[in-house]
């Protein structure tokens, strides 16, 4: 076997000479022997993919494609059992220096101290109860630390090439868009800083929110519509809802409002980004790490500065999205017949029930999240430290939904004031006021008009969100977190 580039000995060569321990030797040919399903003597990616996944790896991680990459030396697109044993070699060296790094007190053992410390040295906080499960899906022997063997034969077809990688597993990352902005923004590692991949995070989290909203739209102007035009009177519901607005507008006005909808991504993002970054510096100076009741305070706070500067837009939004035909050439005309008609006042009608709307969407979500989260770790997590993409993902579209629950009749009465503005001669009511006459006229269920197609975007919303995020995340060349 030849290295592919230059015609020489492939660069491991040295470390393959020197593999005599024939107890080593035996657990590799017995893990060859488990990827090689077909019996050929060599692994191909498919094997790869099925083997890892038998043995509890995370499908999404694509550690198949690394392992090839760093193993297939000829770059035939398999791995013979020479290729292996080298690859296993030069990763055991990785992982060694990785368990020394972990270990220490250097006594040879991981506790859950040092995992602890490790944690925090990258910035990010963990409670020992987590620090204990992440040991717990290592620890084969029982004795609440890990040695090498342990360290090494959990890692050693793992992807991951540091602990700054482990630990990006556990962050609450709320990249992926369901329609609502009033997430606890993400936190990004000073190495993110640094190389600037955080950007690149924050606009393939863009991308990802404008193809997933101009993929709900309709569904999100029908829960708009319901908001302001439902009542007992005319029992408006989904279908007959989308079947007034095609009369009225044709198919194309069911993208009416998402225009402003998509361009509010950006600035609200990197808003509240740069918001969150300084209210973390400000709570814990220059510790880097935020517990969770900081994280729901730090995100509150960042979430209600950012809704404060781009809240006309939410405005315009709302107008866009209920306008009738030929009501407004674009956004310049709506915001220019807004200022001339009603004032500098009407572009933050509704803002109090909208920033009131943050604490408990925040709250909630973050109490859940880590909630469902936990739970997770303490049932599944035997067989990995990885809870991957797709847990995360279901907890973070459940924790989300359940905040969007408790603050909805808050965004409800936000738009509806928003809306009722536009209306000459008609009230303009308190938002405790609008609160009240809903309550009296439609009961409690007239506060959550229009949350069936709310909740009928969600599914949608995040599985676009989801293959566009990761999409762009190759394309702009981020690493999986």
């Amino acid at each position: 076997m030849r290295g592919a580039r230059d015609g020489g000995p492939a660069p491991w060569r040295a470390l393959c000479q020197d593999s005599r321990d024939p107890e080593r030797q035996k657990h590799w040919a017995e893990l060859f022997d488990q990827l090689d399903t077909n019996k050929d003597g060599r692994v191909d990616i498919n094997e790869l993919r099925e083997g890892l996944a038998r043995m509890g790896m995370n499908a999404s991680s694509q550690a198949e494609q690394e392992i090839l990459r760093e193993g297939d030396t000829d770059q035939d697109g398999e791995l013979d059992f020479e290729e292996f044993v080298c690859y296993l070699q030069e990763r055991e060296r990785k992982l060694r220096l990785m368990f020394h790094s972990l270990d220490r007190n250097n006594d040879g053992h991981i506790d859950v101290s040092e995992i602890q410390q490790t944690f925090h040295s990258l910035g990010v906080y963990i409670s020992l109860q987590q620090a204990e499960k992440i040991l717990q899906s290592m620890d084969k022997d029982g004795t609440m630390t890990i040695d090498w063997h342990e360290w090494r034969d959990h890692f050693i077809l793992n992807p991951l090439e540091n602990m700054e990688e482990v630990v990006h597993y556990w962050k609450h990352s709320m990249v992926l868009d369901i329609g609502e902005c009033l997430t606890v923004p993400d936190e990004f590692s000073e190495k993110e800083k640094k190389t600037g991949m955080w950007w690149k995070q924050l606009l393939a989290g863009a991308m990802a929110g404008a193809v997933s909203r101009t993929g709900t739209a309709p569904l999100d102007r029908l829960k708009v519509f319901m908001q302001v035009h439902a009542s007992k009177t005319n029992n408006m519901n989904v279908f007959g809802g989308l079947k007034g607005m095609i009369q009225e507008g044709g198919i194309r006005s069911l993208w009416r409002g998402n225009g402003i909808n998509v361009l509010k991504i950006a600035p609200e993002s990197a808003i509240k980004f740069m918001a969150y970054e300084q209210i973390k510096r400000a709570i814990r100076g220059q510790q880097e790490t935020l517990r969770v009741q900081e994280r729901f305070v730090a995100g509150s706070l960042a979430g209600a500065t950012a809704q404060t500067i781009i809240y006309p837009m939410e405005v315009l939004k709302t107008r866009l999205t209920l306008r009738k035909t030929g009501q407004y050439s674009g956004m310049a005309d709506c915001a220019k017949k807004i200022l001339q008609k009603e004032g500098i006042r009407a572009f933050y009608k509704g803002y109090l029930p909208n920033v009131l709307g943050i604490i408990p969407y925040a709250g909630i979500d973050l109490a859940i999240y880590e909630t469902l989260k936990n739970m997770w770790l303490q049932k599944y997590s035997k067989n990995t430290a990885d809870p991957g993409i797709l847990v995360l993902l279901a907890c973070g579209t459940m924790s989300s939904t359940c905040g969007q629950i408790a603050s909805y009749p808050l965004a409800l009465v936000r738009t509806r004031m928003q809306a009722q503005a536009s209306i000459e001669g008609a009230p303009q009511p308190t938002m405790l006021g609008l609160f009240k006459h809903i309550l009296s006229r439609e009961g409690v269920l007239g506060l959550y008009r229009g949350i069936a197609p709310n909740f009928m975007k969600v599914i949608p919303a995040v599985s676009i969100s989801y293959v566009v995020y990761e999409n762009m995340k190759q394309v702009l060349g981020v690493t999986s977190r």
